[in-house]
């Protein structure tokens, strides 16, 4: 049972040595214990360099969280493993594990679903259950690991949920990955996504991290963004470019722009003039999307000659633009789709 328990996972360095001196333990036991959860210790008793005294006191009063593989998918295009994780308490979330040159990157969940409403991400079908703790979210990259046998080396916040709306346990979950005592994965290594929460990115912005923020724009003019995207309705494209702008005033990191392509929606000239007219000077890198369709959506992918097209006008207009390379093709590779087909298939 781990009810009235402390979830030790989900305490960085500095609260794991307030909480081991409040039992009367050295501060210095916190590093070891550390490393141990860095390593996927699945229980104390494994710890042997610390006494069985404490060990015994550590089982009282916390526990270790786990999640639990109950569904695995491996592309034989590219390797991409796409993993369904199960929560102690039931929910289910996905975590995608992809192969580049230059090393192995994870897309990992923040919240059990989400309310964000992106009408073309699957994850909004089933809405938001929960929050994730940051051992949840720190599980994800240690079960991946220690299944594929692969290191991961780069951090990509984009899976299920919106990471400013669990914008405290996000935080400490960065803490935890980037400290040199466990996984110590850098912050230049981790991309956050969100779609546009604009007091939260002022938030972020105070902490200086040096982490890339990615913003999901998808389009720069309101009327378009508004339907396909509901956070627009609080914070508008305006209000959102500008937090932008002063979150490089603030930390000099440059932003990078998430773009889906959407077949007469996003594509056209009057939304690339529109991208110009915003970003033309500024150290932004614009990241077109194939979009990968979700069923039952009556939006479609624009064809790759035209997201070319839309590529090539903006960089002659000097806007820094790539287009991501899709992987897992051959595999459910939209997010939220494993999870939404795995809680319809339990419902039948």
């Amino acid at each position: 049972m781990t009810e009235n328990k402390v979830c030790i996972k989900s305490l960085t360095m500095p609260k794991l040595e307030e909480f081991l001196v409040s039992m009367g333990e050295p501060k210095y036991r916190a590093k070891q214990i550390f490393k141990w959860l860095s390593q996927n210790a699945k229980s104390f008793d494994e710890m042997s360099d610390i006494s069985k005294k404490l060990r015994e006191k550590l089982n009282e009063a916390c526990y270790i969280n786990d999640v639990k593989i109950v569904s695995k998918q491996v592309s034989k295009l590219d390797g991409t493993i796409k993993y369904l994780f199960e929560l102690q308490d039931g929910n289910c979330i996905e975590t995608v594990l992809m192969q580049y040159e230059h090393g192995n990157s994870i897309c990992i969940s923040t919240q059990a679903g989400c309310k964000m409403g992106c009408a073309f991400c699957a994850s909004f079908d089933k809405g938001r259950t929960r929050n994730l703790t940051p051992a949840e979210i720190y599980d994800q990259i240690l079960s991946a690991q220690y299944d594929s046998g692969r290191k991961v080396s780069n951090i990509v916040l984009m899976g299920t949920g919106e990471p400013l709306d669990n914008y405290d346990n996000v935080i400490d979950f960065l803490r935890i990955i980037s400290d040199e005592n466990g996984v110590n994965i850098g912050m230049r290594h981790i991309s956050l996504s969100t779609c546009g929460i604009v007091p939260k990115i002022y938030e972020l912005a105070k902490l200086k991290l040096q982490l890339t923020l990615s913003i999901s724009l998808h389009c720069p003019i309101n009327e378009i963004r508004s339907t396909i995207m509901p956070i627009n309705k609080s914070y508008n494209v305006e209000t959102l470019i500008k937090a932008c702008k002063d979150y490089f005033k603030t930390t000099g990191r440059r932003i990078s722009f998430e773009y889906a392509m959407i077949d007469g929606k996003t594509d056209s000239k009057e939304c690339a003039d529109k991208l110009i007219e915003f970003f033309k000077g500024f150290p932004a890198h614009m990241n077109l999307i194939p979009l990968n369709h979700v069923e039952g959506s009556p939006l479609e992918p624009t064809p790759m000659k035209k997201i070319k097209q839309f590529q090539n006008y903006l960089i002659k207009n000097g806007i820094n633009t790539t287009i991501r390379r899709s992987l897992g093709g051959d595999i459910s590779a939209s997010c939220g789709q494993l999870r939404k087909k795995y809680i319809e298939g339990e419902s039948r």
